[in-house]
């Protein structure tokens, strides 16, 4: 599958192949969405948790003796049905939400999602890219020139549609200049997966990062 490759300026500098079995795949939308919530069930983070009777201070002392008192019998002042005592079935931290997914699986979706960008156009490849200041000014500058090549991409001063740019390493130049961009995310070949893609309407990727990706990705 051949493209038109750019340069930093928004010029066409010539075609470049894309490999078919990365960028020419049919989309399956159940298998897209299921390794969707795959990845985002595994990311969830278990915030809420609560003490049991272990855990909570206090009540090492019996509160009175076992018998003779006329009183119900307890062990601690903890227990759950004291005042200041343990919760019984609440919430914890050892929660596991993440779902596990097959690897082929995970990356065949991806690769349908790479698919349909080039389908619905909203893929640009680039022969390079190189910040020379890592300047938040520099980013808006380029993506201010390309924007024009990309399909139905909304250009205004107080809003852009959202694009993410995939690099072949982490340049630190070029992190640091998108890194203040709201519309802009930057991302390294190795490290690209579905959720990032499917966020961001827009995908710009330089010539390197698909050999980066088909090298990652045993292609």
């Amino acid at each position: 599958m051949q493209t038109k490759l750019y340069n930093q300026s928004g010029n066409i500098v010539g075609d470049v192949e894309l490999p078919d079995k990365i960028f020419g795949l049919k989309l399956n939308p159940n298998l897209v969405i299921q390794v969707l919530e795959a990845q985002r069930a595994s990311a969830r983070q278990v915030l809420a948790h609560t003490k049991g009777r272990g855990e909570v201070r206090g009540g090492g002392r019996k509160p009175w003796r076992q018998k003779g008192t006329g009183r119900a019998r307890h062990a601690s002042i903890r227990s759950p049905i004291w005042k200041g005592g343990g919760v019984t079935f609440g919430p914890t931290k050892e929660r596991n939400f993440s779902k596990k997914i097959n690897k082929k699986m995970k990356r065949q979706a991806l690769f349908m999602v790479l698919s349909a960008k080039v389908k619905d156009k909203e893929l640009l490849v680039l022969n390079g890219l190189k910040f020379e200041t890592g300047k938040t000014k520099e980013a808006f500058g380029f993506f201010r020139n390309i924007s024009p090549q990309l399909d139905g991409f909304r250009w205004s001063k107080h809003k852009q549609d959202s694009v993410l740019l995939v690099i072949p390493d982490r340049a630190r130049e070029v992190w640091r200049a998108v890194g203040n961009l709201p519309f802009a995310k930057v991302e390294a070949a190795n490290n690209l997966n579905i959720k990032e893609l499917l966020e961001k309407k827009y995908l710009i990727m330089s010539k390197e990062a698909v050999s980066v990706i088909e090298k990652t990705f045993k292609v």
